[in-house]
C-alpha cells in the first residue's frame, strides 16, 4: 500500500481564511497557472478596489501570508510526488481505468494525456509487463459501459482505505486529466464524482488542482525551460529516450558506469588524458541518473 508522508499538523499561514475564500483564491491562482505570488496581487487589488491605502497594504500583507503558505505546501507537494512508493495491483488498475474513462469522456484521448499517463507509469516504477497491463486497464476505462462509480467504491473499500491513499489516487488522476489546457463541465463533474466516492472535499480538490497547475506554470516559465533542457540532456547522457522504462534507465546507467569508471580502465595503464575523460564521463552519467531517478521515482 501507499504511505505518503503525513502533514506536520502545523497550522498553515492561510488556513484561517473562510473555506469559500480559500477555494476562490486557489481556483483563481490555478487558472493563472501559478499560486506563488498571486496572493499578494489579489490582496492588494482588493484593497485598492476599496480606495483605501491602508486596506491595500493590509491586503498585500495577508496575500503575502497566503503565498508563504502556498509555497510551503508546494514544496512538500513536490517532495511527496518524488517519493511515491509501490502501489497494489487493485489500486493501479482502478487508477488507470479512471484515467482512461476521463480521457475519453470528451470524445478523444489527446497525446498530452497519453504522455502524462506514461509518465505516471514510470513514476510508479511499473515493469514492462505491468505497463502492458496498465495500458489494458486504460483502454478498459475508455469503454462506454465502464462502471466508474462502482469501481471507485471497490478501490475505496479494498486498496485506498487511508486518506493518504485516496489523496494520492486523485493527485495522479489529476496529473493526467490536467495535461490538456482546458477541462469541460462533464469532465469536472466526473472528477467531483470520483472525489465524492473517495471522500475528498472541495477544498482539498482545489488545493491539488492549484498545485498541479503551478507545476505546469513552472514548466512553461524560463526556469522551467531550463529545467526541461537539463532533463533532455540527462536522457542524452544515458543514451535513452524519455519513453524508456525505469528498468531501461537503470540498465543504461549501470552499463555506462561499468564502461567509464576509472577503476575499470586502470588495468590497461591509460594516459592521464584518458583517465580525466573517464572521470568526467562518470560524473556526467552519475548526475544524469540522479536527476532522472528523482524525477521518475526510480527505486
Amino acid at each position: 500500500m501507499i504511505a505518503v508522508p503525513a502533514g506536520t499538523g502545523k497550522r498553515r499561514q492561510w488556513e484561517w481564511l473562510p473555506t469559500p475564500v480559500r477555494i476562490a483564491v486557489l481556483l483563481w491562482a490555478e487558472r493563472l497557472e501559478s499560486g506563488l505570488y498571486w496572493g499578494k496581487i489579489i490582496g492588494t487589488l482588493a484593497g485598492l478596489a476599496m480606495r483605501n491605502a491602508w486596506i491595500a497594504v493590509a491586503g498585500f500583507i495577508l496575500g503575502h501570508q497566503f503565498d508563504l503558505g502556498f509555497a510551503d505546501r508546494y514544496r512538500r507537494f513536490q517532495q511527496q510526488g518524488a517519493d511515491l512508493p509501490r502501489v497494489s495491483e487493485d489500486f493501479a488498475s482502478a487508477l488507470f481505468q479512471a484515467m482512461g474513462h476521463l480521457a475519453k469522456i470528451d470524445g478523444r484521448v489527446s497525446e498530452d494525456e497519453i504522455r502524462a499517463a506514461r509518465m505516471v507509469m514510470h513514476r510508479l516504477s511499473l515493469n514492462p509487463a505491468q505497463v502492458r497491463r496498465a495500458i489494458g486497464w486504460f483502454d478498459a476505462g475508455k469503454q462506454p459501459g465502464f462502471q466508474l462509480v462502482q469501481r471507485m467504491r471497490e478501490v475505496r473499500r479494498v486498496s485506498a482505505r487511508s486518506a493518504s491513499d485516496r489523496r494520492t489516487f486523485v493527485r495522479l488522476l489529476l496529473e493526467v486529466v490536467l495535461a490538456k489546457d482546458k477541462l469541460k463541465k462533464q469532465e469536472r463533474a466526473l472528477i467531483w464524482k470520483i472525489c465524492t466516492e473517495l471522500e475528498i472535499g472541495r477544498v482539498e480538490l482545489a488545493q491539488l488542482e492549484a498545485m498541479i497547475r503551478a507545476q505546469k506554470g513552472f514548466k512553461r516559465s524560463p526556469a522551467g525551460d531550463a529545467d526541461a533542457t537539463r532533463v533532455r540532456e540527462a536522457y542524452a547522457a544515458l543514451g535513452v529516450s524519455p519513453d524508456a522504462s525505469n528498468d531501461e534507465v537503470k540498465k543504461a546507467y549501470r552499463r555506462l558506469m561499468n564502461k567509464n569508471h576509472p577503476d575499470k580502465i586502470s588495468g590497461s595503464n591509460p594516459g592521464a588524458d584518458v583517465i580525466a575523460e573517464a572521470e568526467r564521463r562518470t560524473r556526467e552519467v552519475r548526475r544524469a541518473y540522479e536527476m532522472l531517478k528523482a524525477r521518475r521515482s526510480i527505486r
